[in-house]
């Protein structure tokens, strides 16, 4: 059993996840603790797979596991226990009443033929991650697709995943890239919220001007750039990528329960 690196998790951290992985003990030759410590070395290092430390279980192992939990929604579902375990210890409800909803363009590597495109505003060629936090900067949804795909039209992806998920969602907070009717008619019918779009002061063009709560998805990019693995976009499928933002965040989380 490996414990030489920051990235592993500690003792408190692991008992946590445990209860999610493994509910029940069985043997096994490497344990899920060492896979998921590759996981989250490879994560925060940027690491290739056939790179990894010989330390810990074989890459293609690891590989198998990471497969097997992100096309069975397990990344997701440890993303979201530990939001609700986070909100109740800060003393709020499982459940958030508003969402902010917005999205970073990431570039990809060369080797990515599937699922990018070239974003004509930012002039990037890569994709795009969309993203909705609560007012805490805790994820709520993921989604990433290609870059060329509008704002307004790729949120569609994400705001289906909140669906019959967040009882209290009353509100949800845009830029002004989110505007248009087919959108805020999504959000009314298949959430049950209103979609609020929030524009900067037009008085002030040239002036840098914080926007109510809408900085608050913004920071949680920020923290995102602490993990090499998806500052530049590797991965050859879009949902590894997703997987790869919903470990960046259960890590962050897990830290921040830990504390």
């Amino acid at each position: 059993m490996n414990r030489g690196y920051p990235t592993n998790l500690t003792d408190d951290q692991w008992q946590i996840l445990q209860k999610i992985l493994e509910p029940t003990t069985r043997k096994r030759k490497y344990s899920l603790r060492d896979i998921v410590d590759c996981m989250l070395y490879i994560n925060k290092t940027g690491c290739q797979w056939r790179m990894t430390p010989k330390d810990f279980p074989p890459y293609n192992l690891v590989f198998y596991y990471f497969t097997k939990w992100k096309r069975g929604g397990v990344f997701e579902d440890i993303m979201g226990t530990l939001r609700e375990r986070l909100r109740i210890a800060l003393g709020r409800e499982e459940s958030p009443s508003v969402g902010i909803i917005d999205s970073r363009r990431a570039k990809t590597a060369q080797h990515v033929d599937r699922e990018r495109g070239i974003d004509g505003d930012k002039k990037v060629k890569g994709r795009k991650e969309q993203v909705v936090t609560d007012t805490l900067g805790l994820p709520l949804a993921v989604s990433v697709h290609r870059a060329n795909i509008h704002d307004s039209k790729g949120a569609e992806s994400v705001l289906e995943k909140l669906a019959n998920k967040f009882p209290r969602l009353k509100k949800i907070l845009a830029d002004g890239g989110y505007r248009g009717d087919a959108l805020k008619e999504m959000a009314r019918k298949k959430l049950g919220c209103q979609l609020e779009v929030v524009l900067r002061p037009d008085e002030s063009p040239k002036k840098f001007n914080v926007v109510p709560l809408r900085w608050i998805v913004e920071r949680s990019f920020a923290w995102l750039y602490n993990f090499r693995r998806i500052t530049l976009d590797y991965e050859f499928y879009s949902d590894s990528s997703e997987a790869m933002i919903q470990i960046a965040f259960s890590k962050i989380m897990l830290n921040k329960l830990s504390n």
